[in-house]
């Protein structure tokens, strides 16, 4: 039998429309399977959940069946309160799936601490943007009479001496003693 009679043949024919039939009903069955098991069009709000505590925030997550995933955080941010949540993904608001994971940054306890730079005999032109680059905050400056005009002699912590490589909080305030210029 050549090929052309062997394809024209009502045999090829039934069976080619049998494998279709069969094919088509398959797909239809299978896409009715991915849509009930997927939840397909089924959606959960996302709640609101900055400036509010971990505890809180699991309970709201488990009642809408999300998952949470914590990220830590650095930045202290001083308008949340501590351990509280100051950024989340996906947004409040947002349409997910059941059981999708929302990332959560949470505000730490405090500022993070940083070593005080070397700023001792330099000017106060150089040592103020070195303090504020790091976070730090100039406080009070006083004047003592020494050859070196508007050079830090010393620097202190609420009335302390503080060394160079010191820890201290983010925007601690460090006072200076700078010369007058006056031996």
């Amino acid at each position: 039998m050549s090929l052309i009679k062997f394809i024209t043949s009502k045999v090829f024919i039934k069976q080619l429309i049998l494998a279709v039939i069969v094919l088509v009903v398959l797909c239809f069955f299978v896409l009715r399977f991915l849509k009930s098991s997927t939840n397909h069009g089924d959606f959960v709000e996302v709640p609101e959940l900055k400036g509010k505590n971990l505890e809180l925030v699991q309970i709201e997550l488990k009642d809408k069946e999300l998952n949470m995933v914590v990220q830590d955080s650095a930045n202290f941010n001083p308008k949340y309160p501590k351990y509280s949540v100051i950024e989340q993904k996906p947004e409040a608001g947002s349409l997910v799936k059941e059981n999708r994971k929302i990332y959560l940054t949470l505000n730490p306890s405090g500022y993070k601490k940083v070593g005080v730079p070397s700023i001792l005999n330099r000017t106060i032109r150089q040592a103020r943007p070195t303090l504020e680059a790091l976070g730090f905050e100039v406080g009070t400056i006083t004047y003592i009479n020494d050859i070196a005009k508007d050079e830090v002699i010393s620097m202190s912590y609420k009335g302390k001496p503080v060394k160079a490589g010191t820890l201290l909080a983010k925007t601690s305030k460090i006072d200076l003693v700078l010369g007058n210029g006056k031996g």
